[in-house]
């Protein structure tokens, strides 16, 4: 299918309804279930604002998360850096926890497990195994698996079950972008019906995924939506389209309506759906004296720092590389390296790391630092190769921002890509729990608030590899820059 003029396509669809999302909250307040959100990396909760998040999965962690006010919360499993054999054993770990931690709490839940607007990550495996737990330990049998990638931000779009990514050039079928070319989770289809039957090895055939179209939503609206969902048995998958913040509304009046009815579903999704289904609005994104308001409220009197921020990037795809590219050509950044055959190769990888963190302490001190990766992608013999490159190299990264804030904390930090931002946040910063505050974009890049009780709780940038136009890690710099 050749690339599509937006306009066109979307000149031609039923008119949109609007779905206050007043009508969302109050139908949320009668089921009373918190969403629990299992993000396979950080980057989902770019949609969303004054939201809890956990970096690690202990019950007295999702207990905490399940006592703050908010209608939903994010788990980060980073599962999308794993293998499939220890994304399923962590997906069952958290899954464990959180039902333990719910019958501790008394609280009920439904769990989205949210994944990438371009469809790479561990499907059906996912899924699958938040289902097989829910009846293993719940005894809630799932009948419906809701697939919904839609980010409508980042103009990831679903119609008449195609998904598209909007480039330059219009709307490019998703299996015909670079992302289908992923060496880990690469795929070919873009009717999301024929992309289940691929992924599932034909456990589940096209002809028999059922589908939720922008007719079925915006004309028939949730009694239509309802009557879809309710019919579905044994966990059969069901392809939802969305274009805006209206159609996912509506989606989730539906599904709440079915559930009521005595139906439960597992979520497949992209970050929108989460904002939808939690009642919650889109906000504009942080100033600058926002971001100086989190850090006087967390900072620590006397501590030592600088005034200058740093800049992880580990991300490869071509906008993040167009995007870095455009930051180095502002004033005051201080370029850095990490060489990754250097880093590769035997004996490398601790003389790489210290030679960077010199320089890093040393650019810190008049100049922001950016920390990348050599451009030119490594890969692997395999797919699981690759994947093990990309964690050894993600995981060198997150050495480097540890032992510079351990030396002389940044006043900001943003890490580029989805396992890069995994493995700083955990790995580099230590954080366990940590507030999703806003975004530096409309709905593309988060803002975490760090929960720490002794330490200063470093405003950190969670940017996806995938988002944003040329000039955004630009307009994210300077956002920083003038909350200082």
């Amino acid at each position: 299918m050749p690339v599509r003029d937006e306009a066109e396509v979307l000149a031609g669809l039923p008119p949109v309804p609007t779905v206050p999302v007043e009508q969302v909250r109050q139908a949320l307040a009668r089921q009373g279930r918190v969403v629990v959100v299992l993000d396979d990396d950080p980057t989902g909760t770019q949609t969303v604002a004054d939201v809890p998040v956990l970096t690690t999965w202990s019950v007295p962690d999702i207990r905490w998360a399940m006592r703050q006010d908010a209608t939903v919360f994010y788990v980060l499993t980073n599962s999308r850096s794993l293998d499939p054999t220890d994304a399923l054993r962590r997906t069952r770990e958290v899954m464990d926890n959180v039902c333990a931690a719910s019958r501790l709490e008394g609280v009920d839940f439904v769990v989205t497990s949210r994944s990438d607007s371009t469809l790479r990550g561990h499907f059906p495996l996912e899924p699958d195994a938040i289902a097989e737990c829910l009846e293993r330990e719940l005894g809630t049998i799932v009948d419906g698996v809701v697939l919904v990638p839609a980010y409508v931000e980042a103009g990831r779009l679903t119609i008449e079950s195609q998904h598209y990514a909007r480039t330059s050039e219009g709307l490019t079928p998703v299996g015909e972008s670079e992302f289908a070319r992923d060496a880990t989770f690469g795929f070919v289809s873009s009717d999301l019906r024929d992309y289940v039957e691929e992924k599932t090895a034909g456990r589940w055939r096209a002809e028999n995924v059922a589908r939720i179209t922008l007719e079925d939503l915006r004309e028939g609206g949730r009694e239509r939506v309802a009557a879809i969902l309710e019919k579905l048995r044994a966990r059969c998958p069901v392809v939802v389209d969305a274009v805006c913040d209206d159609d996912l509304r509506l989606l989730a009046l539906g599904l709440l309506a079915a559930e009521e009815a005595g139906r439960h579903f597992v979520y497949r999704t992209g970050p929108s759906f989460v904002r939808a289904r939690a009642g919650l609005e889109a906000k504009a994104p942080l100033s600058s004296e926002q971001i100086r308001a989190i850090r006087d409220r967390t900072a620590i009197p006397g501590a030592a720092g600088t005034t200058h921020g740093l800049v992880a990037v580990g991300s490869h795809v071509s906008m993040s590389t167009r995007q870095l590219r455009a930051l180095l050509d502002v004033d005051g950044v201080n370029a850095l390296d990490v060489d990754v055959p250097s880093l590769l190769r035997v004996g490398g990888r601790e003389e790489t790391i210290a030679a960077v963190v010199r320089a890093a302490l040393v650019g810190l001190a008049t100049s922001d630092v950016v920390v990348g990766t050599s451009r030119e992608v490594t890969r692997g013999a395999d797919a699981e190769e690759s994947l093990a490159i990309a964690r050894a190299v993600s995981s060198a990264i997150s050495e480097i921002v540890r032992r510079v804030v351990d030396a002389c904390p940044p006043a900001w930090i943003v890490a580029k890509g989805g396992i890069t931002s995994s493995d700083v946040a955990t790995e580099g910063l230590g954080i366990r729990r940590a507030w999703a505050r806003g975004t530096l974009l409309p709905g593309i890049i988060s803002l975490w608030e760090p929960v720490f009780e002794s330490a200063p709780a470093t405003p950190y940038v969670v940017f996806a590899g995938n988002v944003g136009d040329e000039r955004a890690l630009v307009k994210v710099v300077e956002t920083l820059r003038g909350s200082v």
